[in-house]
């Protein structure tokens, strides 16, 4: 009888690549992951995990053994679900994948309030992209994703997972304070064709938006900086090193040196939450999203 940790275990190597993210993942060490999985290749006398370089690979029947243990899970949170819904209470581990800012700006006050209300519910946080955590709510990996997308980058979201809109986020073009344009309060895209623009990397939600709402309106953005973080873009900004468009969401108060500039028209990100079909009636999703519409209207104007 194979045992269902420890396919969980090489599921989660299988789907984040690495023994240490697998661990981080589900909450263990990554000793304790490496020990399920050595167990799991004496239980089936078939070698799981080689060498590859400095880290592991999964061999050909890992992999295989890997999707049969997806297969497995889903039928198990299927179970699960049943169980939970026949309470009509939220219980259990609620594995919730969040993108920095909100991780920072939404989730504190939503995570306290459930665990006030539903002692019986186990909300666990990780810190993910929101591209990459649609994946994983697809693949069963997270139970719930908070993501945000722009008007003209939309979320793809792929069959089997539901969304629920939870608000808006403005955000505002950040001068330093010595700035010819520090003392407006509103300014248009084509003003700043000559500006150098601190920015997230390529690839990210932020930086894709940017990239193509200038070029919609004839130029590219000269950039100077790059910087995933947006406190990290505040501080380059209070050095008088270029501007940045950076939400309101998890941002916190600005320094002295650092002035907020509305962009005519305002660019805004909508949060969302994403969950699998499978397990949309499981009263700890619905009781979240719940929490995280209702804790909106009073984050979006703290911020």
């Amino acid at each position: 009888m194979l045992d269902l940790g420890r396919l969980r275990a090489l599921h989660a190597v299988a789907v984040h690549g690495t023994v240490g993210a697998a661990a981080a993942a589900l909450g263990y060490t990554p000793s304790a992951v490496s020990q399920q999985i050595a167990k799991l290749e004496r239980e089936t006398r078939t070698t799981l995990l080689e060498r590859s370089g400095r880290g592991v690979r999964l061999t050909d029947e890992a992999h295989q053994l890997a999707d049969t243990a997806e297969r497995l899970l889903s039928l198990v949170e299927e179970a699960e679900v049943r169980l939970e819904e026949g309470r009509g209470l939220p219980a259990g581990r609620l594995r919730i994948g969040c993108f920095p800012s909100a991780a920072r700006g939404l989730m504190p006050p939503a995570l306290a309030d459930l665990a006030r209300r539903h002692p019986s519910l186990d909300a666990n946080l990780s810190e993910v992209d929101p591209h990459l955590s649609v994946d994983l709510v697809a693949r069963g990996v997270l139970d719930l994703a908070v993501a945000h997308d722009w008007d003209i980058a939309p979320l793809p979201v792929p069959p089997g997972v539901e969304q629920a809109v939870i608000g808006d986020d403005l955000c505002d073009i950040l001068v330093h304070r010595d700035h010819p344009l520090a003392e407006r309060e509103a300014v248009r895209r084509e003003e700043l064709v000559e500006e150098r623009w601190i920015v997230q990397p390529p690839g990210t939600v932020c930086h894709d938006w940017l990239i193509r709402t200038l070029r919609a309106v004839g130029y590219a953005p000269r950039v100077a900086h790059q910087a995933e973080e947006n406190n990290t873009q505040v501080a380059l900004v209070a050095a008088g090193l270029g501007i940045a468009l950076v939400p309101r969401l998890g941002r916190g108060p600005l320094p002295p040196e650092v002035v907020p500039l509305l962009l005519d028209p305002v660019p805004r990100r909508r949060l969302r939450a994403l969950w699998r079909t499978g397990a949309a009636r499981r009263p700890a999703i619905t009781e979240t999203v719940r929490t995280l519409q209702e804790l909106w209207p009073e984050v979006a104007a703290a911020g």
